[in-house]
């Protein structure tokens, strides 16, 4: 019995260190991004400023270049991604998971096969060449266009979920009552699927914000670079990068999609599955 409790005393205490260990390598980054920004010397090490100062963040608003790529080119790629994203996936789960077509549960996993299989790089010629051919190189628009096709497929995997979980009795009700198709999703199925819809727009905003190989393929002017491109104004001639203002534009960077998680998280809920179960 003794033998026993120092056993699983020891592979508790084991269980302990490596979640503390594990903790610590996901915490010390978050801690360099909240403490370094505020830090006149700043480094890579994690240090409490002896004179927080706002210094840093004046340098960054004074990079019109670096602004207007967070604050304006970031924004209108993400946010035609996610209404993009979020509409299609919508209607296109609504489609397959209502519409009785032989081998669409095929279709829906040869999209996310292909999705996974081929990547970005992989795909960049052949999509740098219709983007091209369709006049849209330097523009909003093929970038936009290009990532909401990267994304759709696992979009209307994870939507698909969700409408899968809506009991076809409710929409049998409102037909039967005398509602058309289209009023029908409009005040039955959509309201459902609305969690749904806001985790689907919020992970393609994020994918969007995030995004770099796309936009420095098909993107030229510096005046539609987004902030993942920019982040580049802060380094020297040599490419050494200047610790201060790379922190304290991080920290900027990180704002947005930290505040549409906390606001999601607190009025849908963020889960990838359907919550309503027949």
């Amino acid at each position: 019995m003794n033998r026993y409790k120092l056993r699983t005393g020891v592979s508790r205490a084991l269980l302990l260190l490596f979640a503390c260990v594990m903790g610590a390598f996901f915490a010390l980054p978050l801690l360099w991004l909240i403490t370094a920004p505020f830090s006149t010397q700043a480094n890579l090490s994690v240090t409490v400023p002896e004179d927080p100062s706002l210094a840093n963040f004046e340098a960054v608003f004074g990079n019109k270049f670096a602004i207007r790529a967070l604050f304006q080119n970031n924004l209108i790629i993400g946010g035609g991604v996610m209404i993009l994203v979020a509409s299609i996936a919508t209607l296109a789960s609504y489609g397959l998971s209502r519409a009785r077509v032989p081998g669409r549960d095929v279709l829906v996993y040869i999209l996310i096969l292909f999705s996974s299989v081929v990547s970005g790089t992989a795909a960049m010629v052949p999509l740098f060449l219709l983007i091209f051919n369709l006049g849209m190189i330097d523009t909003y628009q093929g970038v936009i266009l290009v990532m909401t096709g990267g994304l759709l497929p696992s979009a209307i995997f994870i939507m698909r979920d969700f409408v899968d979980s809506i009991p076809r009795s409710y929409e049998e009700a409102a037909l039967v009552a005398g509602a058309s198709s289209y009023r029908m999703f409009r005040d039955v199925a959509f309201p459902l699927v609305r969690p749904g819809v806001m985790v689907v727009a919020i992970w393609a905003f994020v994918n969007a914000w995030g995004a770099f190989l796309i936009p420095s393929v098909l993107l030229r002017s510096p005046e539609h670079m987004p902030a993942s491109i920019a982040f580049y104004s802060f380094y020297t001639e040599a490419g050494t990068p200047n610790i201060t203002l790379v922190s304290a534009y991080a920290f900027l960077y990180t704002i947005p999609v930290l505040l549409l998680y906390l606001i999601v998280n607190w009025r849908f809920g963020f889960r990838f599955f359907g919550g309503i179960k027949s």
